[in-house]
């Protein structure tokens, strides 16, 4: 894979696993083992994992997932249907070209990901910090991005369009290169970004 954010290459893998045969990964941890399409679909995963581990063409379809950890991890063309995650540590992990379908999220720590181009429309990320996180050029209309921790982040071409974004740190956000077309904010969030805008905001 080329590089990837911040000048990181994948890691290299030891190890490949291709028949996933309704394994429980909980409680279990795996370093840099490459996932090569397994079928994951419905599995429950508590206080599992994976270090530096790519995952390709692997289906994650009605997952769960509870504080569980991705750290520096490598997902590409994976499928995330219906895919639950609570409280899971997802830090310098990297996406591509993967779907989210009806993805939820709630809590956890996704800072340094690189979701550059993901399509997140109609998912729902509640309380997770996605700090200095790539969302570039982000496809993320009418999605549910309540209490998210977005500083630093990359937000360059997002489209925000719809979104739920009440509760959020928008202080990265330049609403000159994001649409935000119809996006709900709350007062706070609509001073900081009229001041981001230049306008003298006044009581």
């Amino acid at each position: 894979m080329a590089d990837r954010l911040h000048g990181r290459r994948a890691p290299a893998t030891e190890s490949t696993v291709r028949d996933w045969d309704d394994a429980d990964p909980s409680g279990r941890t795996f370093t840099r083992v490459l996932f090569l399409d397994c079928d994951m679909t419905e599995m429950a995963n508590v206080g599992g994992v994976f270090e530096e581990c790519t995952f390709r063409g692997v289906r994650f379809n009605a997952s769960t997932h509870t504080d569980a950890a991705f750290v520096n991890c490598t997902f590409v063309r994976c499928s995330f249907f219906d895919t639950t995650l609570t409280r899971c540590k997802l830090m310098g992990s990297f996406f591509d070209d993967c779907t989210y379908n009806l993805l939820k999220a709630e809590g956890g720590d996704w800072s340094f990901t690189g979701l550059p181009g993901a399509d997140l429309r109609g998912v729902e990320l509640t309380g997770t910090k996605l700090r200095e996180a790539d969302l570039t050029g982000l496809r993320a209309a009418k999605a549910t991005l309540r209490n998210v921790d977005l500083s630093g982040a990359m937000l360059q071409r997002a489209d925000l369009t719809g979104a739920d974004l009440r509760g959020s740190d928008l202080s990265s956000l330049d609403p000159l290169t994001v649409q935000l077309r119809g996006a709900i904010i709350d007062l706070p969030q609509a001073m900081a970004v009229a001041q981001s805008l230049g306008l003298d905001v006044r009581p």
